[in-house]
C-alpha cells in the first residue's frame, strides 16, 4: 500500500511544481511590454540607452547618443550579411530562439568554466537592448526569451533585423550601423565595404571595448574568419576578399571599375599579412591555429525576405 502512496505524492509534487512553473512564466510573460507597435516606429531610446546614460552620469560625465536611422535597402548587403555570419547564421530558419546554438555555447561554457560563448539571437539580443539590459540573470534571460518570441510573432525578420541594425551599440555613445560607419569609417551604411563591414560585424561581441577602425588581432582574426566565410558562400568575389584582407593591395581599382586582376593597364602588388596579422595564404581554409576561442556560428544565411509581410 505504500509503494502507490510514494507515487501518487511524486505525481502531485510533480505537477505541483509543474503549475507553479507555468503561473510563474505567465506572471513574467504579462509583465512584459507589448511590442507591435514596433512594426511602424522605432523608439528614440532603449534600455541600453538609458543605461548608458545613468552609468556616464554616475562617473559625473556627459552624455551624448549618436544614433542616425537608416531604412534597411539603404544598409550595405555586405554588411547584413556579414553581421549574420557574425551573430546568428540562422536567423532566418528559426523562430527567435536558436536551441541548437544554446546547447553549443552551454557546452562551451562548461568546458571552459566560463562564457566564452553566447547562445543569444539576434531578435534575443535586439530585446535585450530595447527593454532589458545587459544584465546576468535567470529572469532577465526568462523576460529576453519571451520577448524574442513575442517580437517575431509582430514583426517581420526584415523589421526586426533592421531595428536590430539600428539600435545596437557600436562603440561609446555610437548606436546603430550609419552613426557607426560615419563615426569609424566616415562613410555612410550604404557605401561600407567588405574589409570596413567585416570590421564591424566583429566588435559586436563588445563595441565599448574594441575599435573597428582600429583593430587587435582577435578583432583582425574574426573579421578574416567572416570574409573568408563571405567569399565560400558567394558573397563576395576572390578578388574582393583578397583586398578586404589586405593580400592584394593593387586590386581595389579594378574590383571598383570591374576590370580583372592583372589586365592591362595596371598590376596586382601583394603584401602578405596586411594588416591582418595571421598572414594566411589566400584559399585556404581558416585553421584552428587562427581562429578564435568564440568562434562563429556555421550555418549558411539566408538574406533575404520571401515577402514584405511575414
Amino acid at each position: 500500500m505504500k509503494r502507490p502512496l510514494v507515487f501518487a505524492g511524486i505525481a502531485v509534487a510533480v505537477l505541483a511544481g509543474g503549475l507553479l512553473a507555468y503561473l510563474g512564466v505567465a506572471g513574467v510573460a504579462a509583465s512584459l511590454p507589448d511590442v507591435s507597435s514596433l512594426a511602424h516606429r522605432a523608439p528614440r531610446h532603449t534600455a541600453l540607452m538609458r543605461l548608458r546614460a545613468e552609468q556616464a552620469r554616475a562617473r559625473g560625465r556627459a552624455t551624448a547618443v549618436d544614433q542616425r536611422w537608416v531604412p534597411y535597402e539603404r544598409i550595405s548587403p555586405v554588411l547584413r550579411r556579414a553581421v549574420l555570419i557574425a551573430e546568428d547564421d540562422a536567423f532566418f530558419s528559426h523562430g527567435g530562439l536558436d536551441w541548437d546554438e544554446m546547447r553549443e555555447s552551454m557546452r562551451r561554457n562548461l568546458e571552459a568554466r566560463s562564457v566564452v560563448r553566447g547562445g543569444s539571437t539576434i531578435t534575443q539580443q535586439l530585446a535585450k537592448n530595447l527593454y532589458l539590459g545587459p544584465e546576468r540573470t535567470v529572469s532577465r534571460k526568462l523576460k529576453e526569451m519571451l520577448l524574442a518570441r513575442r517580437l517575431e510573432q509582430a514583426l517581420s525578420k526584415r523589421r526586426i533585423f533592421e531595428l536590430y541594425l539600428n539600435l545596437i551599440e557600436w562603440g561609446d555613445g555610437i548606436y546603430g550601423i550609419e552613426a557607426a560607419a560615419q563615426r569609424h569609417f566616415g562613410v555612410s551604411a550604404g557605401a561600407l565595404d567588405p574589409r570596413t563591414s567585416a570590421l564591424l560585424a566583429a566588435v559586436i561581441i563588445n563595441p565599448r571595448r574594441y575599435d573597428p577602425a582600429h583593430p587587435d588581432r582577435r578583432i583582425e582574426r574574426r573579421a578574416r574568419m567572416i570574409l573568408s566565410r563571405m567569399r565560400r558562400r558567394g558573397f563576395i568575389s576572390e578578388e574582393q576578399y583578397l583586398v578586404a584582407t589586405g593580400v592584394a593591395t593593387g586590386v581595389a581599382t579594378k574590383v571598383a571599375t570591374g576590370a580583372a586582376p592583372g589586365a592591362a593597364g595596371g598590376s596586382t602588388s601583394v603584401s602578405p599579412g596586411w594588416p591582418f596579422a595571421t598572414g594566411a595564404v589566400p584559399g585556404m581554409a581558416e585553421s584552428s591555429a587562427t581562429a578564435p576561442a568564440e568562434s562563429l556560428a556555421g550555418a549558411a544565411p539566408i538574406d533575404t525576405v520571401p515577402s514584405p509581410g511575414r
